[in-house]
């Protein structure tokens, strides 16, 4: 493609791939859409207007090239019409190993001219997912987080087949659809940042089922909290900045014995009753009632803000 663009099929028209699409679709580049579900499939097309439009608020996208790639958006009819003349093909289908393996399969006739076929799983490794393919140096798993087109992490996970170039390739093509790629230096359960997030979720649960806090009161202290302080520093950097010229060595000695009684106390469980299950989904349910459709709106519109001031204070 001209300019520096890639040609890009999205094959999921979930809530993942419609925020792919979306993503490309604001710098401009032209996209296919496939799903096997046809009502999905025409859902996603519209979402995906509407989320890449909105970029122009959320995230200062150009005008002329949001107007460019929603022109140049369309409806994969097949698999082998959405992917036929991709140059970069995601994969956003749900998270079923045999689902993946059978699809990456279809794709190796029906992606002849991918240089690079990514999938957005949360959970599954690369080498498992292409286990059927014949060319699995293409193959990698670049796992974004939700909403895919305002946070700009991705996850890249090769296997052992994956062409290092091409690893390289991706992280230029995700560096100009202003993203930041992170490597994984092998296989992990979750990635790192959904690793990350269930840690921090289980505890929450923990929290909420001993009756400690509430659910909005919850939310509120993770994301004004911890979550505040991650968004400027890791949490490594974040106590090796707290104790000023010590560093985390100074940290930890004074601190380590305090955060030791703290880790072994937390929730060690990996399974929730079906009434702790209930309990929970009705007071999330309650905390919220009526309100999704306004909160999401906010939602985006904090991150936006938050990434904006962050993009402003490492340029200044």
């Amino acid at each position: 493609m001209s300019g520096g663009q890639v040609s890009v099929a999205v094959v999921g028209a979930g809530d993942i791939g419609r925020g792919w699409a979306a993503l490309c679709v604001a710098a401009g580049w032209p996209v296919a859409v496939y799903d096997h579900d046809s009502n999905v499939l025409e859902e996603g097309m519209e979402a995906v207007k509407q989320r890449a439009t909105a970029l122009l608020s959320l995230s200062g996208a150009d005008a002329g090239l949001v107007d460019q790639g929603v022109a140049s958006l369309r409806t994969g009819r097949s698999l082998f019409h959405a992917c036929g003349d991709a140059e970069w093909v995601i994969e956003a289908i749900p998270e079923d190993l045999i689902h993946k393996q059978k699809l990456f399969k279809a794709l190796e006739p029906a992606a002849p001219k991918a240089r690079i076929i990514t999938s957005s799983s949360s959970t599954l490794e690369p080498s498992d997912i292409a286990a059927q393919c014949r060319n699995q140096h293409r193959i990698l798993i670049a796992h974004p987080l939700n909403p895919p087109e305002l946070i700009p992490l991705v996850e890249l996970l090769p296997s052992g087949h994956t062409d290092r170039a091409l690893i390289e390739v991706l992280k230029g093509w995700l560096r100009a659809l202003n993203r930041i790629p992170v490597t994984l230096n092998k296989p992990v359960r979750g990635h790192i940042a959904n690793r990350i997030s269930a840690a921090v979720w289980r505890e929450s649960i923990a929290l909420f089922l001993d009756g400690a806090i509430g659910i909005d009161d919850l939310d509120r202290a993770v994301s004004l909290g911890p979550g505040l302080a991650w968004a400027g520093a890791g949490p490594h950097l974040t106590y090796h900045l707290a104790a000023g010229n010590r560093g985390v060595s100074g940290f930890l000695q004074h601190l380590l014995q305090s955060f030791e009684g703290i880790w072994e106390d937390l929730a060690d469980w990996n399974k929730l009753e079906p009434e702790q299950e209930h309990k929970l989904v009705v007071a999330i349910e309650r905390a919220y009632e009526g309100q999704i459709d306004q909160i999401r709106t906010a939602r985006d519109r904090r991150l936006a803000s938050i990434l904006q001031a962050l993009d402003t204070s490492k340029r200044g």
